[in-house]
């Protein structure tokens, strides 16, 4: 379980393909080396992944043929930055919202504008996800959880303030970038009780 809250910016060093499969090996020298233990879950871009071997503050993830295909880890290659998460332990803070690291889909971003000292990001969600994105509701981003100022059919707005710009790979997207969304699991599970009709 995550906060969404990004602890720092990585970089790729390799992905190997694995016959389907992939290796990603991330250098993340902004985690502490006790959250990087064998077997730790630690969130690159707002996927859950588990760690298979390290190097310092270098580390292997495997990653898997539906995980490639269904989050934008599939189009990472060496060099990219990528957010970064520890799974969130009972003595932190939970400063933004509960986040699994399973990804519903992939999203785009369509516009980056000015507001203010902020900036106002659109973004387009995955069909079918909309519906569980409410106004002033929480949704998270490539990892980093955010409020939703409005929803209109597929398209959500939020505004980045300049901390999370430089927190975050999020000051280097541009329109057409694509980013996995993650919705609020309040609301998927809502919606599985109210259709059991308990």
């Amino acid at each position: 379980m995550f906060t969404g809250i990004v602890q720092c910016v990585g970089a790729v060093q390799a992905v190997e393909p694995r016959g389907g499969d992939a290796l990603i090996r991330v250098e993340m020298a902004g985690i502490s080396a006790a959250r990087l233990a064998l077997g730790a879950s630690i969130a690159v871009n707002g996927v859950c992944l588990t760690v298979t071997a390290r190097a310092g503050s270098v580390v292997d993830f495997d990653v898997s043929r539906e995980t490639l295909a269904l989050t934008t880890l599939g189009g990472l290659a060496a060099g990219d930055p990528v957010n970064l998460e520890p799974a969130l332990t009972l003595a932190e803070p939970l400063g933004g919202h509960l986040v699994s690291g399973h990804v519903d889909g992939i999203g785009e971003v369509l516009a980056m504008l000015p507001d203010a000292r902020s900036t106002r990001m659109t973004l387009r969600v995955p069909a079918g996800l909309s519906r569980y994105v409410a106004r002033k509701g929480s949704l998270c981003v490539d990892g980093v959880s955010l409020t939703v100022n409005a929803i209109d059919g597929d398209r959500a707005g939020v505004n980045l303030v300049p901390h999370t710009l430089q927190a975050t790979i999020m000051g280097g997207y541009r329109p057409g970038t694509p980013v996995n969304i993650e919705v609020d699991l309040i609301a998927r599970y809502l919606e599985r009780l109210i259709a059991d009709g308990t």
